[in-house]
């Protein structure tokens, strides 16, 4: 089966890892492109092409500022990703619940050791 076109949703937009560097970034407050290049370490040819490719799934807006362009997150097109996601946690919630049981187990494991391994003999 051919792969979407990373142009066809959010969700193939977001599978290339520096896309998601770039929403990530963007999250904060809206950037020029220069400030997103510093920030995630590619070219600017690069960055501009994500932002593109992000641009066309709607996931960030573009606004003109004089000579530049400023880039900053489409919320409302994030919301999808967001609902699918949280769909996982309760998963998640319990996977944590059963690390935090078994550190407290091993911690009063440990510690009824370390008090009968010095309890004072008569």
């Amino acid at each position: 089966m051919a792969r979407a076109a990373t142009t066809s949703d959010a969700f193939n937009a977001i599978a290339e890892p520096r896309r998601r560097d770039i929403l990530t970034y963007l999250a904060i407050r809206e950037r020029q492109v220069g400030e997103i290049v510093t920030a995630v370490g590619i070219d600017q040819p690069s960055v501009s092409k994500h932002l593109g490719v992000l641009r066309r799934v709607g996931l960030v807006h573009v606004r003109r500022n004089g000579r530049h362009r400023l880039y900053r997150t489409n919320a409302e097109a994030i919301r999808p990703l967001h609902e699918w996601t949280a769909s996982f946690e309760p998963y998640w919630q319990h996977a944590l619940l059963r690390v935090k049981q078994r550190a407290e187990a091993k911690m009063k494991s440990k510690s009824e050791s370390d008090r009968n391994t010095y309890k004072e003999k008569p």
